[in-house]
């Protein structure tokens, strides 16, 4: 068997209470906030780079490892804690997940040298890789079945909602009073969360014991192998390049720094939509929506370095980026649900590994050319990867236009 599924009443005795809507859509809410904590304190340095680089001394490819770090201990630590904790309450794991998040925070705000903010990222990769990889599967189980795919998109809200007010205030506070003072507010608002959190969340018993050959037996399926082709290629050309935006509309666009933070705050609600947009067609039309938003970051990237150099070319196509971009997050977990419908919180956890290890892999390649060349040079090799992704999805298509249902997949584990 891939997973062993257990029920309530396996793991604790007793069934779930029975809960109202409205508590179920608070839980939703507590947990949308709490990912969008993690998001915002993820990619906060993409708006900060160059004041924290300034702080310390240190080149803009090295202040990049802000971007790096999280990611590749996210990618260790999410399959690592997932399985150390397998009969352990949801709940409770989320709520010290959110802990470590402010704790995290904090430390970036007090931190008398660099090495100290990247201690401070460590901590936020591994909340990341525990927190998205219990949160991101968990609507199904908060709200009825009907409300439970609403659900999801309203949770992966919390990547565009991210950009579009974490990012851009951040910036501006950093701004106004200082890069410290964004990360001590980040972790004052994660304790309200914690709280949040604590009082809506019900008990969730773990309803799948996770072992180390799940995810082995999950990689031998054709599907499970595209969806992590297209999240490595269209992951690393997002962050391999978006991760040093600022730069680009510092030293191309020529754009004050009031004039990046509205630039900014136009990408992240361009992502909203793009949110929404492709929770909506992405069930019914997985191939077309992955496919189309890859096309278009493409398309962004490539034309950056030319109708970039103004601010309202600039300003044109961060539109179409983030709507793009604001698509991928939830296609490519609804793909790797989709190869494996059998082991909803296994595919989590190979989505949030694979997508963590593709964000840091593509923060860490950028900053090396971003150091090496200009974020002009960046933004073309971006374009390429995600035409690969395009092409990577046009070849699905034709060779695995469908996946299995739940009973397939459980008939061949």
């Amino acid at each position: 068997m891939v997973a062993t599924t257990l029920t309530d009443d396996d793991l604790d005795g007793t069934g779930p209470p029975a809960r109202s809507p409205r508590a179920g859509w608070a839980a939703v809410l507590s947990v949308t906030l709490g990912l969008f904590l993690i998001v915002t304190t993820e990619i906060l340095p993409i708006g900060l780079l160059t004041p924290i680089g300034s702080t310390f001394a240190v080149s803009d490819g090295m202040a990049g490892l802000m971007m790096t770090m999280p990611g590749f201990l996210a990618a260790i630590s999410a399959p690592l804690v997932t399985m150390a904790t397998a009969r352990v309450d949801r709940r409770l794991m989320l709520c010290v997940f959110v802990l470590l998040l402010a704790v995290a925070n904090f430390l970036a705000a007090a931190a008398p040298g660099y090495w100290l903010v990247l201690v401070s990222r460590v901590l936020v990769g591994v909340t990341i890789g525990g927190f998205w990889s219990i949160g991101a599967g968990l609507a199904e189980r908060l709200v009825p079945a009907a409300s439970a795919g609403r659900a999801t998109a309203v949770i992966f809200s919390a990547v565009p909602l991210g950009s579009v007010l974490g990012v851009p205030a951040g910036t501006f506070i950093g701004e106004v009073a200082g890069w410290r003072t964004s990360f001590a507010l980040m972790g004052a608002l994660t304790v309200g969360v914690l709280v949040m959190l604590r009082l809506t969340v019900p008990e969730l018993p773990p309803t799948e014991a996770m072992r180390p050959g799940v995810l082995r037996t999950m990689v031998r399926g054709a599907n499970t192998r595209f969806a992590l082709l297209l999240t490595f290629l269209i992951v690393l050309a997002h962050f391999g390049t978006y991760t040093y935006v600022t730069p680009f509309l510092e030293q191309v666009t020529h754009a004050s720094a009031r004039e990046i933070t509205v630039l900014l705050l136009v990408y992240g609600a361009a992502g909203i939509l793009g949110n929404f947009v492709g929770g909506t067609m992405v069930t019914r039309h997985p191939h077309a929506t992955f496919g189309l938003a890859a096309g278009l970051i493409a398309a962004a990237t490539l034309l950056l370095p030319i109708l970039g150099r103004w601010t309202t070319g600039a300003a044109a196509l961060l539109i179409v980026w983030g709507i793009a971009y604001g698509a991928v997050p939830v296609s490519s977990q609804t793909w790797f649900t989709k190869a494996t419908p059998h082991a909803p919180e296994a595919a989590s956890v190979l989505f949030t590994a694979s997508f963590q290890a593709s964000l840091s892999l593509g923060a860490l390649t950028g900053g090396l050319a971003v150091d090496h060349s200009s974020p002009s040079t960046l933004m073309p090799l971006g374009a390429i990867l995600a035409t690969c992704t395009a092409l990577a999805v046009w070849s699905h298509t034709t060779h695995h236009p469908t996946w299995p249902d739940a009973e397939q997949s459980r008939a061949k584990a």
